[in-house]
């Protein structure tokens, strides 16, 4: 194995771009090889970055010797099928998110990625960010006092333009949702990495203003397994978008997040960390483009890392697939008007 590891982006859409980055800023990784059913996407890539292979076909693509990682970028519903050709041609796996759709293809990619030796890592960035995480060492900590309210509040804007940019889009055979599982998946993975995990659930949702299949608002009442009580809010169609706020309330504390701004810190005996924007904030919440590469950067080396540490990766299969169940167990809410208990 060479001294940094060689990395192929499968999926050249918008996000390849920011896998492209933090692939060549990462000190472990260098990015060798592209790959998108559209040729010219992924000749482009490979040119902008520096890649000295591109190609149309990622079982051809994952043949060859020089791949050590390989970056899925793919629609969401079609990630398994990638990382299963990679976990067979041991290539480790790192999935952008969501892990993917289903209960079933997250139990076969956590299988064969297992089975074949191969790490398995996934991007939620908002976790590496500081504030974040000071956010989550005082409720780990018990700093709040028992936990009464967790809630996640992400309000954003995406067009009828950008529905209509690619066809997978506001499909469930491919995006899997919609407010929730493509861009709320964010944030609900960071509450539940904050908070702990949800017991069950009582949720609503549609598409109330997209012409799409999934739903562009969302709402749902959750009860964590810590006895705590929460709220989740996600829509696509608020304009001007709102950005994301975390609010997680104890009977000694209060933390707020707002955008990766701390907005309110009243902790027993635990000074205020710093208060700057997390990268990666910002105008996400009505561009999706406009997002920083630093907690890409950060998840790459530290897969490299794992590879060469033979240790999990920071973000592992099993965790960030906790996002996902919750969104699922919402959508099973919303459509049989009955609370759903998660396993």
């Amino acid at each position: 194995m060479s001294k940094k590891l060689r990395w192929a982006i499968v999926g050249c859409g918008v996000i390849s771009t920011t896998h492209a980055k933090a692939i060549q800023a990462a000190p472990s990784a260098e990015l060798v090889a592209t790959c998108d059913i559209i040729p010219e996407r992924a000749q482009k890539l490979a040119e902008e970055y520096g890649a000295s292979y591109w190609c149309e076909d990622y079982t051809e693509l994952v043949k060859r010797d020089d791949i050590d990682v390989v970056s899925v970028c793919t629609p969401s519903g079609l990630h398994l099928e990638v990382a299963e050709a990679a976990a067979k041609a041991k290539k480790h796996v790192f999935t952008e998110k969501p892990l993917e759709i289903t209960k079933p293809k997250i139990d076969r990619m956590i299988q064969v990625c297992h089975e074949e030796g191969v790490k398995l890592g996934c991007v939620f960035q908002m976790r590496t960010y500081a504030n974040n995480k000071a956010v989550r060492q005082v409720v780990q900590e018990g700093k709040l006092g028992k936990m009464v309210l967790a809630d996640a509040y992400m309000k954003y804007y995406r067009s009828p333009e950008y529905y209509k940019s690619a066809d997978w889009r506001g499909t469930w055979e491919l995006d899997g949702g919609g407010a929730l599982m493509n861009q709320g998946v964010h944030g609900i993975d960071l509450l539940l990495w904050m908070a702990g995990d949800v017991e069950s659930v009582v949720a609503q949702t549609d598409h109330l203003v997209r012409d799409i299949e999934v739903e562009d608002t969302a709402v749902a009442i959750l009860k964590f397994k810590n006895g705590a009580f929460g709220v989740i809010e996600g829509t696509t169609s608020v304009n001007p978008g709102q950005g994301a706020r975390f609010e997680l309330h104890g009977n000694d504390g209060t933390v707020i997040l707002r955008d990766g701004k701390i907005a309110a810190w009243h902790v027993p005996d635990v000074p205020q960390p710093g208060t700057e924007e997390e990268s990666g904030s910002g105008r996400a919440h009505s561009d999706p483009t406009a997002i920083t590469a630093t907690g890409h950067i950060f998840l790459v080396e530290d897969m490299c890392q794992a590879i060469f540490q033979d240790r999990d990766p920071y973000i592992t299969g099993e965790s960030a697939r906790k996002a996902v169940d919750l969104i699922l167990a919402i959508y099973e809410s919303s459509r049989t008007g009955k609370r759903v208990y998660l396993d």
